[in-house]
């Protein structure tokens, strides 16, 4: 069995915007994630060419040991709670080993799909909520978007002032492991639907600290960030808690 599930999630940028933002955003979220010897490690992040298509490669490990239930932890060989992302990112465009879309008909028939609200503060878990990453509470003092409201989306596509767009993500989640593979399955779906509404929320609250910035500032943050975030994970410092379309 294959557990597949496509998030889509409306946002108050562009397309252009979402590109840095993402960047900005996966960088400090990587951090805020890693310490006491878990966490994320880059592996490569370089520039890619491939049959005509151009974009940034990146190969990160995740170590969970901490983060996934007790049941898992019980039974999983040592050293098996860690899992390799190899992404090609040809934006607006992002292929992973475990995200890729273009299914074929039939599969789409069994595709869930879920939309995210990142104003409902319903869809946010009790832990993870903090008033200084509510968008329902948060203005853009450079942009003046927001605060969103209940009808936020449709008082956006009435605003010619402000960009909407849509990020899509396509997940397929496939566990082969007799007696756990639904359980684990629908636990990881379960937790995608957390990160994907988390890191969203928190993309639209730093919008003053990305909307300046331009790629080549990205990438010189990437780089920086690659080794706090190798010191963060060998030291065992914690810090904190923790395809698009125009619409």
């Amino acid at each position: 069995m294959v557990l597949i599930k496509e998030f889509r999630v409306v946002l108050p940028c562009s397309v252009q915007e979402y590109q840095v933002g993402q960047l900005y955003s996966v960088a400090e979220a990587s951090k805020n994630e890693t310490g006491g010897g878990e966490g994320i490690e880059v592996l490569k992040n370089e520039p890619y060419e491939q049959d005509g298509e151009k974009g940034q490669y990146t190969h990160k490990i995740y170590h969970l040991k901490s983060k996934v239930p007790g049941f898992v932890r019980l039974i999983a060989p040592e050293g098996s709670l860690v899992f390799h992302e190899k992404a090609w990112n040809a934006y607006p465009y992002c292929r992973t080993i475990v995200t890729v879309h273009g299914l074929d008909p039939n599969t789409w028939k069994t595709v869930e799909i879920v939309h995210i609200d990142i104003a409902d503060r319903s869809q946010v878990e009790p832990a993870d909520y903090k008033a200084d990453e509510d968008p329902a509470l948060f203005q853009s003092a450079k942009t003046k978007r927001g605060p969103l409201g209940p009808n936020w989306k449709k008082e956006l596509a009435n605003n010619p002032d402000c960009p909407q767009m849509c990020a899509y993500k396509l997940v397929t989640i496939k566990f082969k492991w007799w007696g756990l593979q639904s359980k684990v399955e629908n636990f990881i779906q379960k937790q995608e639907k957390r990160i994907f509404t988390n890191f969203h929320r928190q993309l639209f609250c730093w919008i003053d600290k990305w909307i300046d910035l331009t790629m080549e500032d990205i990438r010189r943050m990437e780089d920086e960030t690659q080794k706090e975030l190798e010191t963060l994970r060998n030291q065992g410092q914690v810090r904190g808690t923790s395809a698009a379309s125009d619409e």
